[in-house]
């Protein structure tokens, strides 16, 4: 245990405990309202007994050496696909999407664990044929790979989850010796087929989105709304802010989803620039030890799992933050360790745990 502790990345862990910290913060003022209404602070007092567990379970997953992990990738991608499947068939329906499976008292989004299985599925997936990449053709198997729960999800519907598979795939293949060029033609051949995506594929709110994103004032009261205030939260700021819980946007509720998916906006406008920075140094550090964890690791399988778990997390924070300011659509990607969600949260634990126990393990050596 005293190796371990040696070995543990402290700059990961400092950044991961400070965001959780300040999330649990942004959390208690934006449902301060809800809290004083109750007279129960719900959704304060449910993350901070999940993050306790989450830090735990990751503390004692400490013990174990990732690499077996790859052992079992046959079995976690059949319970991935069983476990979206059972979605579809069981789920009940939030918000207009179909994401959510009811398991005794608790609700969880089995999308945001699919994370963690691709991840972990696609790493020993590539790893046993990373010598054999080397034409465009032999990347075919790894595509074929991630269609099924790609589709599945996407069906729910649920575009940021599908798209962060995609994110996903890319940082691997990337790391594994994919040609530029193959990037480009994979994104002439995307141009090309955004026709019959965006007819056939993509679900009207979701066109709505887009549009939206081209021009919020085309529907102020409607699809637009959310960008809207939250824009004029993170304006209102300025640069140290209003104060916690003197954020009139998000205290009188002019903002929606305030707790989870627009938080970055709380952030903004309490804490202004200042804090935003803060926010976003914290989630620098996070992606720095990432692409060092996966530089330094010991075999290719420490390599993909790692760069798979930063991809998610850069891909996470930049889409999140980008929707908030109005630069990217709202896609429903929460901001990982601020947003409010227990499935997110234990998700996000597991893969800061991945990474810590691949740089304890790269440093074995030493002793």
């Amino acid at each position: 245990m005293k190796r371990i502790l040696r070995n543990l990345d402290w700059w990961l862990i400092f950044a991961v405990l400070v965001l959780m910290g300040c999330g649990l913060g942004l959390i208690d003022s934006a449902t301060h309202s809800f809290a004083v209404s109750t007279g129960k602070s719900w959704h304060f007092n449910r993350q901070s007994t999940f993050m306790l567990i989450a830090i735990g379970f990751a503390i004692f997953t400490l013990r174990f050496d990732y690499r077996i992990l790859k052992n079992y990738a046959t079995p976690f991608y059949i319970f991935n696909v069983l476990l979206l499947v059972a979605v579809m068939l069981f789920g009940h329906t939030q918000l207009g999407a179909q994401r959510w499976i009811q398991i005794g008292g608790f609700t969880v989004q089995p999308s945001e664990f699919a994370k963690v299985f691709l991840i972990i599925c696609l790493a020993a997936f590539m790893e046993k044929r990373i010598e054999w990449l080397e034409d465009f053709k032999d990347y075919i198997p790894v595509f074929l790979y991630i269609f099924v729960p790609f589709v599945l999800v996407l069906k729910q519907p649920d575009l940021g989850t599908s798209l962060t598979f995609i994110a996903i795939l890319l940082g691997m293949i990337f790391v594994s010796g994919f040609k530029y060029r193959w990037f480009a033609y994979c994104s002439a051949l995307f141009v090309a087929f955004m026709p019959l995506i965006w007819q056939f594929v993509l679900k009207d709110y979701q066109k709505n989105r887009i549009r939206v994103f081209l021009n919020p004032e085309l529907d102020p009261y409607g699809s637009g709304y959310h960008v809207i205030q939250s824009k004029i939260a993170i304006g209102s700021g300025g640069l140290f802010g209003k104060g916690w819980l003197e954020g009139t946007q998000s205290q009188l509720n002019f903002l929606p989803e305030n707790h989870t998916d627009f938080i970055f906006a709380v952030v903004g406008e309490e804490f202004g620039f200042i804090g935003a920075a803060f926010i976003i140094l914290m989630y620098f550090i996070i992606v720095w030890r990432g692409i060092t964890i996966a530089l330094n690791a010991e075999d290719d399988f420490g390599t993909l799992l790692a760069v798979g778990v930063t991809s998610m997390f850069m891909f996470h924070i930049m889409v999140n933050i980008g929707m908030t300011i109005g630069i990217a659509p709202v896609t429903g990607v929460p901001l990982p360790f601020l947003s409010y969600g227990v499935s997110s949260l234990l998700t996000n634990t597991m893969l800061i745990a991945l990474l810590l126990n691949i740089r304890v393990r790269d440093q074995k050596l030493q002793f």
